[in-house]
Parts: structure tokens; C-alpha cells; sequence
């Protein structure tokens, strides 16, 4: 369903407008997408988790839609997309199978994924078990489950017990979400850019994290997620080809899950020196030209 961009919220951080607009609806649910530029390859840029919507790839969407077309959509849970309250809602196939409905609703019949974090999840189940649709992959800082140590600072505490603390990754917990979720919030993106002077990106995400709620976000950590061994599997059945970018400086997935990753799906591993968790955030320039790079590659 096309919605007219007058209809829009214009923001101030935008370099440039999408030139369609419209939602697709499942089960109930409303997935609001954008589509910019034309030319071939499609690049759909997938969702993450669901604390931060679409606008964290703002500094991929100009310059890719300059050389090429890019679809991209607020996961549920956040931006203009609907956030159901049930758990079941936020697994990791309803995601991949939100992608596919905006693939069919911009009219896409092939495309190349880029996902970050969680969106890598996501984009293997599509590359995986919709092959005949995806080009190629790309992935950033990607949450794998089949493989690769966790930090250690991660393991220390679980998600819900109440702790009588709330310092360091003690805040990881439901809880303390429920008692202060802005405070976990800026924790949590203050882990996300670990290099210097990141100030405007880690307020832009702060405040991209305050537009949705605890309960939105607790309803995500009970949802089905992969399992190591399913994931495993899946990577056994990715035909594309294959980029993982990654900092050796994350502080939230542990860089030897994208090591893995990028192993066990054959495809080409890049370790980004002194980059943290969102480098395409941090340092857009260098990430735009290997995204393009890896795209002009396709055959």
C-alpha cells in the first residue's frame, strides 16, 4: 500500500527522502517501508533489534541510492512499525518473513541484504531458505549463535534474576527495564560506540531507543530466537556470496562471531581495526565503499 510522503514526518537528519512510501500488514502487524534510487542491484537494508529502527542506516541510504535501488523498514517494535505486546510476534522468521512481504510489496524479485547485529540473524534465514531471491549478503557486527565466544562481561549476570545492583551489564535485565528503561538504554548504547568522540551517535540512538518501551523490549528477549545448531545449519545452506564486516573493538557481539560466521558460510571476513559494534554508524565512509565494492562485485 503506497502512502503519500506528504503524509510523512519530514526529519531535519534526513540527506535525502525516499521516493515511495507504504506499509504491508501481517497478521495484523504494520511494517512500514521506504524505497530510494533505482538501479540494480536491490539493497535491502533489514532491520535490527528492535530498540533502534531504520534510521540508523542514514548514512548508508544517500550514498547507496545514488548508485543503486534500496528498500529499507522499521522492524516491529519500533519507528512507524507497529509494536505487539505478545512475544511469539518478535521471532526470528516473523522478522524474515516481514522482509519478504516488503520484498513483494516494492516489487522486488531479487535483492542483497545488508543486515547489523540481530538483522544478521534475519538475513541468514532469507539467504538460507529464500535463495532464489537473495544476490548476495552482507553483514555487520552480526549476533551469531552458531559459533564464537560470548564476551565474558556478558555471562556474569542472567536476564531475570533481580540483582540488587544495577551497575555495569546488571542493568541487562528485566527488572531494572521496567524500573528505569532510559538508564539501561544509555548503557546499552554507550557499549554500541566504543571509539572517541561518538557523542552525536550515541544521542541519535538514545533517542531512537526512547521511542519504543520496556515491554516492547522484554516482549524481544522472550521470543524464539535461533538456537546454535539451527543457525549452523543454515549457514550450510547459503549459496550467495558473502561479506561480514566487523570491529575488533565491539563491545557487545565479540568479534570471533563474526569470524565464525563469515567461516561457516564461505564468504569473506573484514576486521575493522579500532571499530566498535556499528561501524557503519561510526565510520560510514569506509563501510559505503566496501558495501559497493562487495555489490559491484555480484555477478
Amino acid at each position: 500500500m503506497a502512502v503519500e510522503l506528504t503524509a510523512l514526518p519530514r526529519e531535519q537528519t534526513r540527506a535525502r527522502y525516499p521516493d515511495e512510501s507504504g506499509f504491508v500488514e501481517r497478521d495484523g502487524v504494520r511494517i512500514f517501508y521506504e524505497v530510494y534510487g533505482s538501479g540494480d542491484p536491490t539493497v535491502l537494508l533489514m532491520p535490527t533489534w528492535s530498540l533502534i529502527h531504520s534510521r540508523h542506516w542514514k548514512m548508508q541510504i544517500p550514498y547507496l541510492a545514488r548508485h543503486f535501488r534500496v528498500v529499507t523498514f522499521d522492524g516491529r517494535g519500533n519507528g512507524r512499525s507497529d509494536r505487539p505486546t505478545e512475544a511469539a510476534a518478535y521471532g526470528e522468521r516473523e522478522f524474515a518473513a516481514d522482509a519478504l512481504a516488503v520484498l513483494d510489496a516494492t516489487e522486488t524479485e531479487h535483492a542483497v541484504i545488508i543486515g547489523f547485529s540481530l538483522g544478521g540473524q534475519r538475513g541468514l534465514l532469507l539467504a538460507a531458505e529464500h535463495a532464489e531471491r537473495i544476490r548476495g549478503a552482507v553483514f555487520i557486527g552480526p549476533n551469531f549463535p552458531g559459533g564464537g565466544s560470548p564476551l565474558p562481561e556478558r555471562t556474569v549476570y542472567d536476564f531475570d534474576t533481580d540483582y540488587e545492583t544495577a551497575e555495569g551489564w546488571a542493568k541487562h535485565n528485566r527488572h531494572h527495564w521496567l524500573r528505569d528503561y532510559r538508564d539501561w538504554v544509555e548503557f546499552f548504547i554507550s557499549k554500541m560506540f566504543t571509539e572517541p568522540h561518538s557523542t552525536k551517535p550515541i544521542e541519535d540512538a538514545v533517542g531512537w531507543g526512547l521511542e519504543t518501551d520496556a515491554e516492547v523490549m522484554i516482549a524481544t528477549m522472550e521470543a524464539p530466537d535461533l538456537s546454535p545448531e539451527e543457525a549452523r545449519a543454515l549457514c550450510r545452506r547459503v549459496r550467495c556470496p558473502v561479506l561480514v564486516l566487523h570491529g575488533d573493538q565491539d563491545a557487545l557481539n565479540s568479534v570471533t562471531r563474526g569470524t565464525a560466521f563469515a567461516e561457516q558460510t564461505g564468504g569473506n571476513l573484514v576486521v575493522l581495526e579500532g571499530s566498535g559494534h556499528a561501524p557503519h554508524i561510526r565510520d560510514p565512509v569506509k563501510v559505503n565503499l566496501l558495501i559497493r565494492e562487495f555489490l559491484e562485485s555480484l555477478p
